[in-house]
């Protein structure tokens, strides 16, 4: 990859913003996994797209579904997040990642492809990025989840005639990224050690995770379920049929513990009965004691 082929952003929010800005048109059809990242459905809502959405499985998201999306809507984008996805946790096997960049090439949908919890695998193998069996596509990433979230910087990889425009996009926008937050992030790159700093946060994380859904399954009703991530920073809860999530958080705030419901993760019929946790910036002591408190809310809202 070449150095103009890469866009310093604002978080990889901008960058995903920048995308729509150029790309998207009232009613341009947009593909999505289900769930999907709850602010790419705000960035590129403004621009008035309708969205379609693919059931996200543990493995990604099935290829004959995709395949059959494509054929009947032509959707100008698909924005995936392969690692560690956010709200899920799931991550996309490595054949699929390799059977969806193979219907890509056929089609003139344009892969948009977010990476922002990519270096924060702590169990498993890494795996090449769809982009890596697709060639031309948009590749987001950002410094927020293994540096520091405060300094919002992010980029955007596209083909140079895409890039144009996105260059074009952003001058219009703030004209550049700031120079400080980008010394400070150079200063951070080249003088430590960076792959330290990555191991302490993927065995933190590690620790963390497994606390949580040890706990969630001791003492959460034996029929909630929760993904179980590799890696990345959240999981995601399922409560029996009937039960909303919407309501949970109403219970759980007056135990002052906080999730985010599920529902807002949907482009279209949203799914109730699902919430999405995190387990990255909580000690040990306030997962255990945020978990006792929810597992209280959930036993109150069902009896």
């Amino acid at each position: 990859m070449e150095p103009e082929e890469v866009l310093v952003t604002n978080g990889s929010q901008q960058g995903l913003d920048l995308v729509g800005k150029i790309f998207l048109n009232q009613n341009d059809p947009v593909l999505v996994e289900r769930p999907t990242y709850l602010f790419v459905l705000q960035s590129f809502g403004l621009y008035e797209p309708i969205f379609h959405s693919l059931p996200l499985g543990q493995e990604g998201v099935d290829v004959l579904d995709l395949q059959e999306v494509l054929n009947r809507f032509r959707p100008k984008l698909f924005y995936a997040v392969p690692n560690f996805q956010n709200p899920t946790g799931t991550s996309y096997s490595l054949e699929c990642r390799k059977e969806v960049a193979r219907v890509l090439k056929g089609s003139d949908t344009v892969l948009v492809e977010d990476d922002p919890y990519g270096e924060i695998r702590f169990l498993g193998e890494d795996h090449p990025p769809v982009k890596a069996f697709l060639g031309e596509s948009l590749f987001l990433g950002s410094f927020s989840r293994v540096v520091s979230p405060g300094i919002r910087l992010g980029w955007v990889t596209a083909p140079s005639e895409v890039m144009d425009k996105l260059v074009t996009a952003k001058q219009a926008s703030d004209l550049h990224t700031s120079l400080l937050s980008q010394m400070i992030i150079h200063c951070y790159l080249s003088d430590y050690d960076v792959e330290a700093h990555l191991k302490r946060i993927r065995s933190m994380y590690k620790r963390k995770r497994d606390l949580m859904v040890s706990l969630i399954k001791d003492e959460f009703p034996e029929d909630v379920k929760c993904t179980e991530p590799e890696g990345g920073m959240f999981l995601w809860v399922t409560l029996p049929e009937g039960v909303s999530s919407l309501e949970l958080f109403k219970r759980a705030l007056e135990e002052k513990v906080a999730f985010v419901p599920g529902p807002a993760f949907f482009s279209e019929n949203p799914q109730d009965n699902t919430l999405r946790m995190n387990f990255s910036n909580s000690s040990r002591e306030e997962i255990e004691e945020g978990i006792n408190r929810l597992a209280r809310s959930l036993g109150e809202l069902e009896n």
